[in-house]
This record gives C-alpha cells, structure tokens and sequence, in this order.
C-alpha cells in the first residue's frame, strides 16, 4: 500500500491535501528479510509505517536472552519512539521477517508537523493511544491469563498471525517455552 492511501484510511487526517502534504515528509525505504530498522541500545529518533511486509520488535536482556514484545503485519504503523525509545536510544530491536516497505520520519520533524497542523496532531495522537492500549492488554494478558488463555488471546488479538510468524516468536511473546506453546497447540486441535 502507498503511504498517501494508507493515511487517508484515518479520519483524523482531514483530506487528501493534507495527507499529500503529510505523506511527502516521509521517506519510503525497501528492507530484505531479516533487515534491522533498529537496534536496541543504538540511537533512535525516527517514526516508521510499515506499508508491507512484516516486522517483528524483540528486547535483549544482559545474558543474551530474546524477547518478542511486538508483531506488525503492513499496512501498520509501528510503536511511536516515544513508547519505544528513552534518552534518544532505542529500547527494542526491530526488524523484517519478510521483505518489507517501510516509510520513515524524524520525530522531530513529525513534532513539528503536528504543532502546525491538527488533522496531523490528531491521527499522531490517535496512533499513540491505540499503540499504548496493545501493550496494557498484552501486560494485561500476561498477569491475568494461563497458558491456553494467552493462546486463545493471542488468536483472537492478532488474527491468521500464528501462521505468519514463527511459533518460537509467538512463544516468547506469550511468556512461555516454545515447548509449551507447541503442547498448548496440540491440546487445542483434540477432540
């Protein structure tokens, strides 16, 4: 999808002239499988649409450990720096598990843009709610929930992903093995 349909999709953004002015401050990059668009720890000052494709954002704790904290299917917009990022530096690792198109914007310049336009302030602010909404019910779903629960969320919160990305991904999601998740899985196809 084109980054001028994609904003348009939002009724927030107040019209195709200023979606196409919108649109034209961001820059459209192509990114293979298994790209980084950023690495935690590294400085991080921009906003990313995904167009199409898909990306998957995974934390790092000291001993080397992986966690997935984030699943985007395109046409998506990607967590705002402000929930992923402190200091100017990125909190999570995010990259592609397909081939994928993305558009990108410095959050400065994304800043500007809405204190001068509030169609723009207002899609920005929409898309920071709903992004900040996804991750308390996912902590919601972690505190609250079994496994077989989790798994039943899961299916119901991110529809057909369980069949775009892997099952060790969706398990480190969930907060449990890979093992577990697989057995959870099974115990769901009986009878």
């Amino acid at each position: 999808m084109d980054l001028r349909t994609f904003l348009l999709q939002s009724d927030a953004m107040g019209g195709v002239a200023i979606a196409d002015r919108f649109a034209a401050s961001w820059t459209t990059t192509r990114l293979s499988n298994g790209a980084h668009i950023t690495r935690q720890e590294d400085p991080a000052t921009d906003e990313y649409i995904l167009l199409d494709g898909c990306l998957v954002s995974r934390i790092c704790d000291p001993e080397g450990k992986e966690v997935c904290v984030g699943f985007y299917v395109g046409p998506t917009v990607v967590t705002p720096n402000i929930a992923r990022a402190r200091n100017g530096m990125s909190l999570v690792s995010i990259s592609a598990t397909s081939d994928a198109t993305i558009a990108q914007i410095n959050s400065d310049r994304l800043t500007e843009l809405m204190i001068a336009s509030e169609p723009i302030r207002n899609w920005a602010n929409g898309v920071l709610r709903a992004a900040l909404s996804q991750k308390a019910d996912r902590e919601w779903c972690l505190a609250a929930l079994g496994g077989a629960d989790r798994l039943n969320w899961f299916r119901e919160t991110y529809p057909g992903f369980e069949n775009t990305f892997t099952h060790t991904l969706i398990a480190s999601f969930l907060g449990m093995t890979p093992v577990t998740f697989s057995r959870l899985r099974s115990d769901d196809k009986r009878p």
